[in-house]
C-alpha cells in the first residue's frame, strides 16, 4: 500500500504541481494546478499510482476500466493491466458528445470502473457514467489519481483517489488573482474552453 508520503514525492519528482494563475477546464481560476500529464512520461511513476488506484478495486470483478481522453488513456491502460482486464476510453464526437468509438462497446452487465486522472468538477466523469449506464453497463467505481474536491464529490458510486487534496478554485469574477492584476490565466489543460 502506497503512504501519502510516497505519493506527494512522486507528484513533485514528476512536477506535476504547478503555481501561477490558471483557468481550469470548469471554468474557475486557481493559483495551482496539477498536470498529471507529466505523471505518464515515466512509467515508473504511472505504474506505481495507477497499481495503487486498481488496488482499491480489486475485489470488484472490473472487466473494463474506461478513461476520457485525452487525460486518462494511458491511466486507463495502466489500471487494467494490474487489474488484468480491457480499457477503453471515450472522446468527445464532432459535437462535443461523449461517446465510445473505435469499435469499444460496453454491453448490459459489464462491470465498468471509469477512471480519471484529476477530478475537480467532476464533468467528464458524469458523462462517462451516464455513457455506460445507457449502454447497460454497471458502473463499480470511479478512480483518480487526485482528488481536488477534498472528498466532497458524490458520483453516486464508490470514488476512491491515490491522494486527495483541496486546492482553491473561484469564479472568474471572484478571483483574487485577476482582482489583484495578475496577468490573464493560463489554460494548461487537453480541453478549450
Amino acid at each position: 500500500m502506497i503512504t501519502q508520503k510516497r505519493v506527494m514525492e512522486i507528484l513533485q519528482e514528476a512536477g506535476v504541481l504547478l503555481e501561477g494563475h490558471f483557468k481550469l477546464t470548469s471554468g474557475r481560476h486557481s493559483n495551482k494546478y496539477l498536470q498529471c500529464a507529466k505523471i505518464f512520461r515515466n512509467t515508473k511513476y504511472s505504474e506505481e499510482l495507477c497499481s495503487a488506484l486498481a488496488e482499491k478495486y480489486q475485489n470488484d470483478n472490473v472487466q473494463i476500466v474506461i478513461g476520457p481522453a485525452m487525460g486518462a488513456v494511458q491511466m486507463a491502460y495502466e489500471v487494467s493491466r494490474s487489474l488484468h482486464c480491457e480499457n477503453f476510453f471515450t472522446e468527445r464526437d464532432e459535437n462535443g458528445k461523449m461517446t465510445l468509438r473505435r469499435g469499444f462497446a460496453v454491453t448490459p452487465g459489464d462491470r465498468v470502473l471509469i477512471v480519471e486522472d484529476v477530478v475537480t468538477t467532476g464533468g467528464s466523469v458524469r458523462e462517462v457514467i451516464d455513457l455506460v449506464k445507457e449502454a447497460g453497463g454497471v458502473v463499480v467505481g470511479v478512480g483518480s489519481i487526485v482528488d481536488r474536491t477534498g472528498g466532497k464529490i458524490d458520483f453516486g458510486v464508490p470514488f476512491k483517489a491515490v491522494i486527495s487534496v483541496d486546492v482553491q478554485s473561484w469564479e472568474p469574477e471572484e478571483c483574487p488573482l485577476c482582482k489583484a492584476g495578475a496577468p490573464a490565466p493560463v489554460k494548461p489543460g487537453s480541453r478549450k474552453i
